[in-house]
């Protein structure tokens, strides 16, 4: 049933409350500390990710070259949702204005829209350098390598001004309360008094490009990489190929089968707990485990972060 017009003497909201992850005091005071504690160690993490890359130049390969923009992009993501977060748990219920909650959901979606196409870049990378690692220097070179990074942040940005642009102009007459820590667009289309027709359509189109686009080619890269693995004649090249491809798949993994869930489907969905746990993992919790996941782990990484340690 579609919700009618709003009236025109109808008092447009100025401002959303953010409920937050809790209303107890006593978890407040614990879940402040502990999520402080997870922001400040994941730009640690990060920002030590972008220097090594930047620093050594056996690192300055297309593969380090796309995690330094990842570095940068969980950077970004966390800065842009825990703020809300972290003023919810230190304050309790967060006001926060409609010019601030749009700039918010701005930056978010393009994020999200940029994590997809980077992503998907990431898992061509590895299935040129696995299945055509004869071509690989001409195929990954330097500007090719920019070209997919723009594009990624390029794709994002167009989605995000969309989707944004949707969303602000509805008319929000009524509830201004938000079961959420930080402006997401479910609890906010399900708080407007008007037709939201056009923006679930906006919405689901961009889900359908961006989101399965990009997650199709991404396991159609790694569907390739399998097979061609599989055909490897030595189990150490079958151990060393896999080896490369882990850790992005454990990424990829987290990442879609979070966000497909809450964002992949046309309709309005009710801003429930569940929802705010799964924000929580791909908004907190993966940014901080991905250096780790992805460089932490790497003997490449791992030799010139000791370098570095010596060094100083």
């Amino acid at each position: 049933m579609e919700r009618p017009l709003a009236p025109a003497n109808m008092t447009r909201v100025q401002q959303f409350v953010l409920l937050g992850l809790s209303t107890r005091l006593r978890s407040r005071e614990a879940l402040f500390a502990f999520f402080l504690a997870l922001y400040l160690l994941t730009l640690l993490e990060n920002t030590l990710i972008i220097y090594l890359i930047c620093s050594h130049s056996e690192l300055r390969k297309p593969m380090y070259f796309f995690l330094g923009n990842l570095s940068g992009l969980e950077m970004c993501y966390v800065s842009v949702t825990m703020p809300t977060l972290l003023a919810g748990l230190w304050t309790g219920p967060y006001h926060i204005s409609f010019m601030g909650c749009m700039t918010q959901l701005f930056f978010f979606i393009n994020l999200v829209g940029t994590e997809c196409i980077l992503l998907a870049s990431m898992a061509y990378d590895r299935y040129v350098a696995i299945c055509r690692p004869l071509h690989y220097p001409l195929l990954m070179r330097p500007q090719v390598c920019l070209g997919l990074a723009l594009s990624s942040w390029l794709g994002g940005l167009v989605v995000s001004v969309a989707k944004t642009t949707c969303i602000a102009t509805l008319s929000y007459c009524g509830p201004n309360v938000l079961n959420q820590f930080f402006c997401d667009v479910s609890p906010l289309l399900n708080l407007s008094c008007t037709h939201v027709a056009l923006t679930e359509l906006v919405d689901f189109i961009s889900a359908i490009i961006i989101l399965w686009g990009c997650f199709l080619m991404t396991m159609a890269s790694y569907m390739a990489i399998t097979m061609a693995v599989l055909r490897m004649p030595s189990a150490a090249a079958r151990h060393k190929a896999f080896s490369t491809c882990a850790s992005h798949l454990v990424v990829v993994g987290i990442f879609y089968s979070v966000t497909i869930f809450i964002y992949a489907r046309p309709s309005r969905i009710e801003a429930m707990d569940l929802n705010k746990v799964l924000s929580v993992i791909y908004t907190v919790v993966t940014p901080m485990c991905n250096p780790v996941i992805y460089c932490l782990r790497n003997r490449e990484v791992q030799a010139a972060f000791r370098r570095t340690l010596q060094w100083s």
